[in-house]
């Protein structure tokens, strides 16, 4: 499987604004988080997944979503491909990174919040969890 994003759309008005993703299915969802980098720290990276697949949505801000392939676990070249995809709260996506990737979260504005939604039960986490140093892939300017 190879990430994607899943369109959604906004509709607003007098009332207000609504935000949707109605193609994007909850079937798999086991447990989500709602991600706020410090402003000291806007780049949390890298977390490589190689059974939980994550799905990102900007709740408010903005952020930059890079993802690499892993070749190898143990030692992944420093060479592969990183990927960015921009979110913002009013652009409304989902952004699909499937198991056997490793992401970098980079939040571009204060107080940006993503949330992350993920397909591995938390009590498989600790076999499933592989982090590398914040450098270890340069990333997309």
């Amino acid at each position: 499987m190879i990430p994607k994003i899943i369109q959604g759309g906004n509709f607003s008005d007098h009332r207000g604004t609504i935000s949707y993703v109605n193609d994007f299915s909850f079937k798999d969802i086991e447990r989500f988080y709602i991600i706020s980098n410090s402003d000291e720290n806007p780049i949390r990276a890298w977390q490589g997944h190689k059974l939980d697949a994550k799905n990102f949505y900007c709740l408010s801000g903005s952020f930059k979503i890079h993802f690499v392939k892993v070749d190898n676990w143990e030692n992944p070249s420093k060479d592969l491909i990183v990927e960015t995809v921009l979110v913002s709260h009013t652009d409304s996506k989902m952004v699909h990174i499937p198991a056997g990737y490793a992401n970098a979260i980079e939040s571009l504005e204060s107080n940006s919040k993503l949330i992350s939604f993920s397909t591995l039960p938390l009590s498989n986490v600790s076999e499933d969890d592989v982090r590398y140093e914040s450098g270890y892939w340069r990333l997309n300017e």
